[in-house]
């Protein structure tokens, strides 16, 4: 009898040695059923924790790879703050030591860096006495062209398509126009300064 409880029940050795000695008087009848009851408590609660766990690591996994989307979708966001002019990724130094950039230890004294890779058609740098401000060089009210590049006029920038003119301290254009069209201000570039060197960046 006890062999054919122990092959259709699945009872833990310490059951099974609690039927072998049942008749034993040193060990109750009542703790026979308490363990037997335990055993079954035991599978239960070993099939719930099993399944919390998988659970748990479901909804990990789950919240894992939604943060993962959100990380790449803000890496890879190219929303442009200017719809005619692209984000051009760069970063360039200028010292300040150099003759071609030595005008910058002056106040309101701006220089062009037309070297390739920075901006869309270089950049514009101007210390306004408190800080460096730099700007890109393309018109910021059309897309790239011939006639996009602008030039130095004291301490304002000037287009040659249309003529528009843009501050240099404030990057606001000073000409808008007003004919209920959306016009936009020069585009502003990152620039530190870290001893004779300015950064400029974005």
């Amino acid at each position: 009898m006890q062999r054919g409880i122990e092959e259709n029940q699945k009872i833990s050795p310490m059951v099974s040695f609690l039927y072998k000695y049942k008749k034993s008087s040193t060990i109750p009848m009542t703790c026979m059923v308490f363990l037997r009851g335990f055993n079954a408590n035991i599978d239960k609660f070993s099939s719930t924790l099993l399944l919390n766990c998988y659970q748990t690591l479901t909804m990990k996994h789950f919240w894992a790879i939604v943060l993962l989307a959100l990380i790449v979708s803000c890496s890879s966001d190219t929303t442009n703050r200017n719809p005619y002019l692209q984000e051009v990724r760069f970063r360039f130094e200028l010292n300040l030591n150099l003759p071609l950039y030595n005008n910058l230890q002056n106040i309101g004294n701006p220089v062009y860096v037309g070297n390739n890779g920075v901006g869309t058609r270089g950049a514009f740098v101007i210390n306004t006495g408190s800080s460096f401000m730099a700007w890109e060089a393309s018109c910021p009210n059309h897309v790239p062209n011939a006639c996009s590049t602008m030039s130095i006029d004291g301490q304002n920038a000037v287009c040659s398509c249309e003529g528009y003119t843009y501050n240099l301290f404030t990057g606001q254009q000073l000409d808008r126009p007003n004919d209920g069209n959306r016009y936009h201000d020069l585009l502003f570039y990152r620039a530190t300064q870290s001893g004779n060197v300015v950064i400029i960046s974005n």
